[in-house]
């Protein structure tokens, strides 16, 4: 499940993933709200929280997000992802190069300093 957070400044899109993701939660959550950003930013942070009992994603969920991201890759500024799950971790660190963004790796415990670097 994808929550879209709140208190964040206008041109960040933020969502915490728990349990399961499914391609309804893009379609219905993600997608909307990042591409309400894009339509008012030029460039668009994106704060990604993924919880411990985060258990995966639908191969349709990966697909959908893979279309959000690469659908808009010049217009990305900054990602945060704020996890403790060892192969998300390692994933980032090995794509990152991929994100024409600045991308920054927290774990849980830092998440109020992934809150303050995304938001300056």
């Amino acid at each position: 499940m994808i929550t879209q957070l709140t208190d964040f400044p206008d041109n960040v899109a933020a969502f915490r993933c728990t349990g399961q993701v499914t391609k309804e939660d893009y379609t219905k959550i993600l997608a909307p709200a990042v591409l309400g950003k894009l339509q008012t930013h030029e460039r668009v942070r994106v704060y990604y929280e993924i919880a411990e009992d985060f258990s995966g994603f639908d191969p349709a969920a990966m697909w959908e997000d893979f279309k959000v991201g690469v659908g808009h890759l010049t217009r990305w500024d900054k990602v945060a992802v704020v996890t403790d799950i060892d192969w998300i971790g390692n994933a980032v660190r090995f794509f990152s190069f991929l994100i024409p963004a600045t991308t920054r790796l927290f774990t849980l415990a830092e998440s109020a300093q992934a809150r303050a670097w995304i938001s300056t």
